[in-house]
């Protein structure tokens, strides 16, 4: 597919780039991108919660009554998860909650991200720019001139630039990215997808493999 490349001023450059069908025009895979995106967020997860059991309590192991003859249920130790500031009974553990998935199958999900947003039409290509220092003014002059100002957007860059990224750092609905720190859940939580042309062959490359 043919997609037009714009300069940062939102104008057209006159010329067009050929986006890869087999990286912006597969049919996509629902179950892939789930299972991709089910994995970046179990990785967000610190997995530090922790209850005390019972042997953690602090209490006496004393027996608190007889055995028999109360005419109520027997019971043992203070720390019985039964009373009050007993122990947890199956309480949570500290836990990874990460788990594997092939090389394959994550770069399936992300053509398959890549697919939706372009059935969409939500991708921009946007020639190569650069600022001198960090400046969130420019930045947000970029954004108002392709009309993305009140809308959630991805900006994909070739390579790293600092200058660009801490210019967009303090905007909540904009994020900057490189190309080789792109996923599956970034490309969809956003309502449009920037790609940079110096971005487009490591993409195609990567995702080509």
């Amino acid at each position: 597919m043919e997609v037009k490349v714009l300069d940062f001023n939102g104008k057209d450059t006159g010329r067009k780039v050929q986006l890869s069908d087999s990286v912006f025009a597969i049919e996509p895979n629902n179950h892939a991108v789930y299972l991709d995106v089910k994995q970046y967020l179990a990785n967000q997860r610190q997995g530090t919660h922790k209850a005390k059991e019972r042997a953690e309590v602090t209490g006496s192991t004393r027996k608190i009554k007889k055995q028999k003859g109360t005419g109520t249920a027997r019971a043992g130790s203070i720390k019985n998860p039964l009373f009050k500031g007993g122990g947890t009974i199956f309480g949570p553990r500290p836990r990874s909650y990460s788990f594997k998935l092939n090389k394959s199958l994550k770069r399936l999900a992300r053509k398959s991200a890549f697919s939706i947003k372009a059935k969409e039409s939500n991708i921009i290509v946007l020639e190569d720019f650069k600022f001198e220092t960090p400046n969130t003014k420019n930045f947000i002059n970029v954004l108002k001139a392709l009309g993305l100002e009140n809308k959630k957007s991805l900006f994909v860059l070739g390579e790293s630039n600092k200058n660009v990224y801490l210019s967009s750092r303090n905007l909540k609905a904009s994020n900057v990215v490189t190309s080789s720190e792109l996923s599956t859940y970034a490309i969809l939580n956003t309502n449009n997808l920037v790609l940079l042309e110096g971005s487009l062959e490591l993409i195609e490359e990567n995702l080509s493999k």
